[in-house]
C-alpha cells in the first residue's frame, strides 16, 4: 500500500466535502471497450484510454475544466521521498465523478505548470472510487491502486492515466519522472 502525500488528501478532502454538501458522489460504473480514436494508435496500451481522450481534450484549456465542475487546486503533488518518482501535478477534482470507473468520467483532471512560463498544461487523469468493502475496481483491464486514506472520503482506490505526457514510468504510474513542482531538476 502506497502512502498518498498529504497535499493531495487536502485537494480531495476539498472535493469530497464539496461532494458532500452537493450530494454528488456517483455510482461506479463501467463502460464497454470502444474503438482507436479515429486517425491513428496512440500506443496507449488500452483502447478505452481513446474514450478518455476524446472526453477530456477540451480541458486542455484549464477554463473549461472549471466550467465543467472541475474544482481548482492550488496544491502541486510531488514525491518527495528518497525513491524521487516525481510528481502527479495539480489536481482538479470534479465531485460528480468520484466512484466513476467509466473511462470518460475521471475523477480529476491534472496539470504541471510549463517550466518557465507558470501556464499550467494537463498531463493526466485520474479515477477515484471509495472502498465500500467491494472488490478492487478495474478499468483498463487494469486494478486500480490502493485503498489509501484521503480525508472527507476515508479509504479509497485510485488510477492515473498519463495520455497528454509521456511517462518513462508507465501509463498507469500514480508519478510521472518529467513532472515536477518546483524549479526544473538539473541533470
Amino acid at each position: 500500500m502506497s502512502a498518498r502525500p498529504r497535499p493531495l488528501r487536502a485537494a480531495f478532502a476539498l472535493a469530497a466535502s464539496v461532494a458532500l454538501a452537493l450530494g454528488a458522489a456517483a455510482p461506479a460504473v463501467s463502460a464497454g471497450p470502444v474503438a482507436p480514436v479515429a486517425g491513428g494508435d496512440h500506443g496507449w496500451p488500452h483502447p478505452d484510454l481513446a474514450t478518455s481522450y476524446e472526453a477530456t481534450k477540451k480541458y486542455r484549456s484549464e477554463e473549461k475544466a472549471i466550467a465543467d465542475g472541475f474544482l481548482r487546486t492550488d496544491v502541486c503533488v510531488e514525491d518527495t521521498s528518497d525513491a524521487e518518482l516525481g510528481g502527479m501535478g495539480y489536481h482538479y477534482v470534479n465531485p460528480a465523478n468520484i466512484g466513476s470507473t467509466d473511462p470518460a468520467r475521471p475523477a480529476a483532471v491534472i496539470y504541471a505548470e510549463e517550466h518557465g512560463s507558470g501556464k499550467r498544461e494537463l498531463v493526466a487523469l485520474e479515477w477515484v472510487v471509495p472502498d465500500t468493502g467491494q472488490p478492487v475496481p478495474r478499468a483498463f483491464d487494469r486494478d486500480f491502486d490502493g485503498p489509501d486514506p484521503i480525508p472527507g472520503l476515508g479509504e479509497v482506490y485510485s488510477l492515473h492515466a498519463w495520455i497528454y505526457k509521456k511517462n518513462p514510468a508507465g501509463v498507469f504510474a500514480p508519478y510521472n519522472p518529467r513532472v515536477h513542482c518546483g524549479p526544473c531538476p538539473e541533470k
